[in-house]
């Protein structure tokens, strides 16, 4: 799991309130569920790269880029720009 806290030097948590201490946690455990669906995405997209005449590989890239749009694990308009050159990069091979 992926350990996120607010530190102080002395390394223990800045946060004294119950809501802050709990926000901590679930930041913590949401980045931690963003993880496995962006290292897919950026799977994909390496797998594109060095087989750009697989329309399956295409088709799967396509689709994790907008399951992380979707989730919003990146922004609409970053989604729109990896299909775009992903596709410019399929079609001049």
């Amino acid at each position: 799991m992926l350990e996120l806290t607010c530190l102080n030097d002395g390394g223990e948590n800045v946060a004294n309130i119950k809501s802050a201490k709990k926000r901590i946690k679930v930041g913590a455990r949401q980045a931690s569920e963003n993880v496995p669906v962006r290292g897919s995405m950026r799977t994909a997209l390496k797998k594109i790269a060095k087989d750009t005449n697989n329309e399956e590989l295409v088709k799967d890239a396509i689709k994790k880029i907008d399951k992380a749009a979707s989730k919003g694990i990146i922004k609409k308009n970053t989604a729109a720009r990896k299909k775009s050159r992903l596709m410019k990069k399929v079609n001049s091979k």
